[in-house]
């Protein structure tokens, strides 16, 4: 039985009084249930001492390759690990078209993460010209198999996959769910192509716009195992909303 998880991207929001009153809302609300918020560097070492021994984990938006070094402005994933972070979302599509994040890059990272001990959430995606050029699984497929060929499909055990069609991304669009689970099944068909049981098993995050009014007709669909959460995991109830429906 897959892994069911969802994780809140909180972006670049956020401040110790506005996330101290989200935390305590969501902390109860979602208490003997798992889910992931992935929060600003700064913000770690808070959100540590709220979740300590709940149910919630916590961990990073972002790292760099390097373990350390004359790097400034980088954190590790040693650093990361000092704040208890279990996550680190990697090639986020911001990541990529914002800063220039290639695939080499951030197969790179998913590496460092995994060496030490962290779980990637690793973003793969389509802008809107790729999907209207209709080479949505070319673009999709490229992104894996560039991690594959630096890890390897074993270690897709240890990682957990989000699909993020970009042209959903704060936009308010929404793939609908056929689509979502089209290209969701398209990837899971293509690991299982060279090991079935790491397919059946991966978790496939859906990452666009999700809200708490779409989250049970996306996440109903066969290939759609959770969500990466952006705008609607800065309001509790939203948050909470979507996390329940995954659960159910």
């Amino acid at each position: 039985m897959r892994k069911k998880l969802v994780a809140g991207n909180w972006k670049m929001h956020g401040s110790l009084t506005d996330n101290a009153a989200l935390l305590s809302a969501i902390k109860p609300a979602l208490a003997g249930m798992e889910a992931v918020v992935c929060v600003p560097f700064p913000y770690l070492a808070q959100v540590q001492a709220a979740l300590s021994g709940s149910s919630i984990a916590w961990g990073a938006q972002n790292l760099s390759d390097q373990p350390k070094g004359a790097f400034t402005g980088e954190v590790s994933a040693a650093m990361l690990l000092d704040f208890g972070c279990k996550y680190v979302i990697v090639g986020h599509s911001e990541r990529r078209s914002l800063f220039g994040e290639t695939d080499a890059v951030v197969a790179r990272k998913y590496v460092a993460a995994q060496a030490a001990g962290l779980t990637p959430i690793l973003c793969v995606g389509e802008s809107l010209e790729e999907r209207e050029a209709g080479i949505t699984e070319r673009i999709v497929a490229r992104q894996i198999d560039a991690v594959i060929e630096a890890a390897g499909v074993a270690s897709l055990a240890r990682a957990v996959l989000a699909y993020e069609p970009v042209w959903a991304i704060g936009t308010g669009k929404t793939a609908t769910p056929e689509q979502a689970q089209a290209v969701h099944a398209f990837i899971r068909s293509k690991i299982a192509a060279l090991n079935a049981t790491i397919a059946d098993g991966l978790t496939i995050q859906y990452g666009g716009s999700v809200k708490a009014s779409n989250a049970a007709e996306l996440l109903a669909q066969p290939d759609i195992d959770g969500g990466l959460i952006g705008g609607a995991s800065l309001i509790a109830d939203e948050f909470v909303a979507i996390c329940k429906a995954a659960a159910n």
